[in-house]
């Protein structure tokens, strides 16, 4: 993640930050009092007010014809039987079973594409899974449909966007089968963990420095940097990616990756969650990703691309939402978050949570990011870089209980690319969640969900040298070592066929598969022996591992 990004993040998502006052003159100018107002059967969702920043630049209310495009989030049937089957190990469920026992009914959904109809909105569509219903309408419609107010904002880096400024409700008809409204804010959204070498220090300094020498790595010598010795290539496990945009420069780079290290063709699928993008920002991300995971793996039965629309909150639900619908992908890999805060406000973290957990009934592992801005991915930053507070707040996805969170490393080799030592990537994520419960298999003794599970290469300087628009770069942040786990992951699958998430299994195993991190901090929580939320377990023997499986 680059630092503008970084700082335009904890700007906007900091959720203990005041509303800016000109709010309050915005929705003072609103008081036309649209057609929602007279009924009194509303009920609640797991869409709350988005806080908005104090420095952010509010304009009033937001233009009626503004485009908006939401994602409804149903609710399980059956929760307390999905809660139970992602809490342990288990054989995994088919997804037409998952279907069966806990999407929502067809009468459900219906009831929600009639209501969406009849409040104005086009492009409705259902989710094979029936788990969500999308929608396109605009701001007028979606203030009446959902009993809030839009207001139109530009962020501290001239970004123009648009928030709820109160929760966001649907009638009580409908309120049995509505878990979330995804889509009425614009301001927070989830970012890449990707930052290249130059001049990379970290926001939290240098850090520890390994005894072994710190230097970029080609992907192929990761499977010797972590020891995958004769465990088998994962060339009978699909793995999958969740990304955005256009996928052609993606696809030309990994062609060329693939030539050039005398690699098989790959079976590489792209798939569409909604309307195909046009963002190609992210292709150095994409590019880190896949390469990576084809390296380290060994090779895959298949390559997954889910590229949704944008990386907004609805559309990357819905991307999250078709890896678990599809249930092709045994590994889902992604290298993107936000601030858990963020995300829990607007309803995405309760939609997102749900799908994951049936991903896990399905026997599915989403390795991800823990987030290259230390302790806190929700920190307020001053414009000034005049300090920076340490707080403890994890990025999301990676707090989810139904997903492996992977921290970052600096990492040490000898001359023949063997492990010799890593320490803490002062800029890895690793912190307590404020608001996800801990998951069964966790063994801490608080009661939240702890961030991280295990830590991957991620510092730039140790980072991955990979084809970029056709040219060699090197790239770390977590977007590296997310991938580095996921092809792990898939390996421990092509041996063991059928043991599911990931979870249960990493916290079971004798420490000894680990490489333990001791040293360095990433602001507020610092690396120690044992299991620690700057890095979990440490880092995976592999060979060690799948022989402990």
């Amino acid at each position: 993640m680059s630092r503008s990004n970084f700082l335009e993040g904890c700007l906007m998502n900091r959720k203990s930050l005041s509303l800016h006052v000109a709010v309050t003159a915005a929705l003072a100018l609103t008081t036309a009092v649209p057609a929602w107002a007279g009924s009194a059967h509303w009920a609640a969702t797991a869409t709350g007010a988005h806080a908005l920043a104090s420095d952010m630049e509010v304009h009033g209310a937001a233009a009626l014809d503004t485009p908006v495009h939401v994602t409804i989030a149903l609710k399980a049937r059956n929760q307390a039987e999905l809660q139970k089957l992602a809490a342990t190990a288990h054989a995994p469920m088919s997804a037409q079973e998952v279907i069966d026992e806990f999407a929502p009914t067809t009468a459900q959904v219906q009831s929600v594409v009639d209501y969406l109809k009849g409040q104005g909105f086009t492009n409705i569509s259902v989710s094979a899974n029936r788990m969500l219903v999308s929608a396109d309408g605009d701001a007028a419609r979606a203030q009446s449909a959902f009993h809030t107010s839009l207001v139109s904002v530009t962020t501290a880096h001239g970004r123009h966007a648009f928030a709820n400024t109160s929760a966001a409700q649907v009638p009580s008809s409908i309120a049995g089968s509505v878990l979330s409204v995804i889509g009425l804010q614009t301001v927070a959204r989830p970012h890449v963990m990707l930052q290249g070498q130059a001049g990379t220090q970290g926001l939290f300094g240098g850090g520890s420095h390994p005894s072994g020498t710190v230097t970029g790595h080609d992907p192929s010598e990761f499977p010797t940097i972590y020891d995958v010795g004769s465990t088998p290539a994962a060339t009978s496990v699909n793995v999958g990616i969740i990304s955005d945009g256009d996928m052609s420069a993606t696809l030309q780079d990994l062609n060329q990756f693939v030539a050039s290290h005398g690699l098989a063709t790959p079976n590489v699928q792209i798939v569409y969650p909604g309307a195909q993008g046009t963002d190609t920002s992210g292709t150095a991300e994409w590019d880190l990703d896949s390469q990576d995971i084809l390296a380290m793996s060994g090779g895959v039965n298949k390559l997954i691309f889910y590229a949704a629309t944008s990386l907004s909150n609805s559309d990357l639900t819905a991307a999250f939402n078709k890896a678990v619908s599809d249930d092709q992908a045994q590994v889902v890999n992604v290298s993107l978050g936000e601030c858990e805060t963020s995300a829990y406000q607007d309803g995405s973290m309760a939609a997102d949570d749900q799908i994951l957990a049936m991903g896990v009934a399905q026997g599915q592992t989403f390795s991800i990011s823990t987030g290259d801005s230390g302790a806190n991915e929700c920190a307020s930053l001053p414009l000034g870089l005049g300090s920076l507070p340490f707080g403890s707040t994890p990025s999301y996805p990676a707090s989810s209980p139904y997903v492996i969170a992977v921290s970052g490393t600096t990492v040490g080799t000898s001359s023949s690319n063997g492990w010799v030592d890593a320490t803490l990537w002062s800029d890895a994520g690793g912190s307590p969640s404020t608001v996800e419960p801990k998951p069964s298999w966790q063994t801490q003794g608080d009661s939240m969900r702890d961030v991280a599970d295990v830590a991957f290469d991620a510092d730039p300087n140790s980072g991955s040298i990979i084809i970029v628009n056709g040219s060699n770069a090197q790239y770390g942040g977590t977007s590296l070592a997310a991938p580095l786990f996921a092809a792990t992951w898939a390996r421990m699958l092509a041996s063991h066929p059928g043991l599911g998430f990931a979870g249960p299994h990493l916290y079971s195993v004798s420490t000894s598969v680990y490489h333990d991190i001791v040293n360095g901090s990433n602001g507020a929580e610092s690396a120690s022996t044992g299991w620690d939320y700057a890095s979990g377990f440490g880092s995976i023997d592999v060979s060690a591992l799948n022989a402990q499986l």
